[in-house]
């Protein structure tokens, strides 16, 4: 199996989960502290932490998964690069 085919696949997945997870903080009633929330939320808050303390939220509303999201796909296309120039294809 292709190495830069895998990569890219698990940088799409995780980005997805962080848009999932944006998008359940949408529906209050949600209890965070229960599976698959938690896992969800376990995995995904690490790198959107990051992110939150140097970003506040706005008027209400958290602009940090944004930029996470951004920068998660500028680092998505910097190591594909770096692995196709590697010839790890």
């Amino acid at each position: 199996m292709n190495i830069i085919y895998i990569v890219n696949t698990l940088f799409s997945f995780y980005f997805v989960l962080i848009i999932l997870r944006v998008f359940l903080t949408w529906i209050p009633s949600l209890d965070w502290n229960t599976q698959p929330l938690s896992g969800l939320k376990a995995i995904t808050d690490c790198y959107l932490n990051l992110f939150r303390k140097f970003i506040p939220p706005i008027g209400g509303f958290d602009f940090s998964p944004i930029i996470a999201l951004m920068l998660l796909s500028v680092i998505q296309a910097i190591v594909v690069y770096i692995l196709s120039v590697m010839g790890l294809s």
